[in-house]
């Protein structure tokens, strides 16, 4: 859980004290093993009902009454850290960062195959996202309270705590959580644009619902909803928020109405003011100018080329100051690791090498490089820079420890966490009372009885020094802001650029099966491609029936699958896209549908039917995988 911290920013360049980058070489990393192991995080910090496929094992069911009291389904979403409090404003901005990743990285982690496990996290998130947005103008941006938690040391299935909800609406606004709830689900929406439309819609109406409500109703969250203030406190203001939901509607939906916000308000909001030199849930700008400088390199800037040239300035000083080549510099520590504050400084080194590893790859389709005030810095350099952040967190640092848990040899074993630091409620359902947790399983010097894998922990001090202990929160807290801006940067790492256009759309691809039984016992034929180009399994299609029903008319669609090989069929995988009513005869999977349970394959020759019903053109089905046997 974040302790609020003074934030120190001015209308010229930054002053920080500036540190020395010593480069340590050490052997390579396994990016994609990192990659794996970072998305895994997101199911130990999952609240709620937790799906059959979850496979963090050591975690169980909580905080099921979420809302009750309030008369609202708030059930589900993320728990942002070490504790059990459910922060709005963190939340969502981890489900955009996480968008983010995929929408620059998409391509990558289809290629290592953690696409489907990434779209499950920002899922997660975006489910519960839509329950705290019930009405246009009221959004929860809490359950729980800071203080009564931090009171208590439970597992979240023992919670006895506080289960509040807190909200904003007309009478008491909140800018900055509209502002970035809108901004996530306007980022997740193009995310889920080609694997569930009709759920892309869905978030895009609240995304446009959200923003209206942070720009019509102006104020602070944290003047409304009182209780974050000691653990989430808007330091920042609203400003950057309302450009960063702008930015982001932009991107969703083509519309000049928020390309002509960002031009006409970067001004009066700060966009082309601020130079920063962090970034992170509270502080958005450097966000936002690298946006819209990547806008203007597309040559979207149109009548606002002027305005968005001061936010690319910006945005451009925020790399220059990462790099240590700019007037004013941010600190690093003696082994070169960027260095903003002792509380969780990891925050926001996963934060800054994100930005630049998207800006490199923008200035790099741009045939552009990097103007800092001491040198000309290629787009190379900008990622080898974050690459070397990175690396520092894998274990390439003075102490020679991984900063992800599970990660290397050397890791953080007492992390400051409720769930990994008590035994886990699968194997021990003995109650863990509130006051009892600290004194059985806090206060133990030990490891942690469950690995929270993949977390990303606070990190190092200014002098790259590190104490593994439990009650070092400032240390040894992880937090899920943490992780998600690290997904796009290690899918990045581990696949290297494809050599498409950064500044076009990204063209994100089908998902790859998740494998479930990685050694068979015989090997068998695998088949992973579209139906349009597999003559083994085709995909047939008719109209079977239609109708009139006030005003609209609905079909009914019947689509046949066949065996055309002279094998059995079996782990039969379908992609469906453009599907916008109810389907029978298939079940669901993840983003698959599958064979019904009650048939395990399907004999040469031999056909299964599905039907579904809606009132428009044919769904696209394309065969994902399949194994013939």
């Amino acid at each position: 859980m974040e302790k609020s911290m003074g934030l120190c920013f001015s209308m010229s360049p930054l002053f920080l004290l500036l540190g020395f980058f010593l480069p340590l070489t050490m052997g390579g990393h396994d990016y994609g093993q990192a990659l794996t192991k970072s998305i895994l995080f997101f199911e130990a910090q999952r609240s709620g009902y937790l799906p059959s496929n979850q496979r963090v094992k050591w975690r169980g069911h909580s905080g099921l009454n979420d809302g009750k009291i309030s008369g609202v389904d708030l059930v589900g979403g993320y728990y942002d850290a070490g504790d059990n409090v459910k922060f709005g404003l963190p939340m969502a901005f981890t489900v955009t960062m996480l968008s983010w990743s995929i929408i620059e990285y998409g391509r990558q982690m289809g290629a290592s195959g953690e696409l489907g496990h990434a779209l499950d996290a920002v899922k997660w998130g975006t489910d519960y996202l839509i329950k705290a947005h019930p009405q246009p103008y009221v959004l929860y941006g809490e359950v729980g309270d800071g203080n009564t938690d931090h009171y208590c040391w439970q597992r979240p299935e023992d919670m006895t705590t506080s289960r509040a909800a807190y909200r904003i609406d007309t009478n008491h606004p909140g800018s900055d959580l509209a502002g970035e709830t809108a901004a996530a689900m306007a980022a997740a929406s193009i995310v889920f644009r080609r694997y569930n439309p009709s759920y892309s819609a869905e978030l895009l109406k609240h995304a446009y619902q959200l923003f209206d409500f942070a720009d019509k109703y102006r104020g602070k969250y944290d003047s409304s909803i009182t209780v974050a203030q000691k653990y989430y406190r808007s330091v920042s203001g609203y400003g950057d928020e309302l450009l960063w939901a702008a930015a982001w509607m932009y991107k969703a939906t083509n519309k000049q109405y928020y390309l002509n916000y960002l031009g006409k308000n970067g001004d009066s909001l700060g966009g082309t003011g601020w130079a920063m030199t962090e970034f992170g849930w509270d502080v958005k700008y450097a966000g936002v100018q690298t946006l819209v400088a990547k806008f203007l390199m597309a040559g979207k800037g149109r009548q606002h080329t002027p305005t968005f040239k001061r936010y690319q300035e910006k945005a451009e000083f925020f790399m220059c100051s990462c790099l240590g080549k700019g007037s004013r510099n941010a600190q690093k520590t003696p082994g070169g690791l960027i260095f903003r504050q002792r509380w969780n400084n990891m925050q926001f080194v996963t934060s800054a090498s994100f930005l630049m590893t998207v800006y490199s790859d923008y200035l790099t389709s741009a045939g552009k490089s990097l103007q800092c005030s001491n040198a000309n810095v290629s787009p190379a350099e900008l990622l080898s820079f974050a690459k070397s952040q990175v690396d520092y967190i894998l274990g390439d640092n003075p102490r020679a420890t991984s900063y992800m848990v599970g990660y290397g040899n050397n890791f953080p074993r007492q992390v400051h966490h409720r769930a990994s630091s008590i035994v886990s409620y699968k194997a021990d359902r003995t109650f863990v009372s509130c006051r009892g947790g600290y004194a059985t399983w806090f206060s133990r010097k030990a490891s942690d009885p469950n690995l929270l894998t993949g977390a990303i922990v606070g990190g190092p001090d200014a002098y790259d020094n590190f104490a593994d202990q439990r009650d070092n929160y400032e240390q040894t807290e992880p937090a899920t802001y943490n992780n998600a801006p690290l997904l796009g940067i290690l899918a990045r790492l581990h696949a290297g650029h494809s050599g498409y256009n950064q500044l076009l759309p990204v063209e994100l691809p089908s998902l790859k099966p998740i494998a479930t039984n990685p050694k068979p016992a015989t090997k068998p034929v695998v088949n992973p491609a579209p139906a349009s180009n597999a003559k083994q399994v085709v995909v047939t299609f008719k109209v079977t029936s239609t109708w009139v029903q006030n005003g609209k008319t609905y079909y009914r669609y019947s689509t046949t699958i066949t065996n055309n090989s002279s094998k059995n069929l079996k782990n039969l995988k379908l992609y469906i896209s453009k599907l916008y009513g109810p389907l029978w005869g298939l079940t669901k999977s993840g983003d698959s549908y599958v064979f019904p349970a009650w048939i395990n394959s399907l004999a040469a020759g031999k056909s299964i039917e599905f039907v579904y019903i809606h009132s428009a053109s044919p769904a696209v089905v394309s065969v994902s995988s399949y194994t013939l046997v």
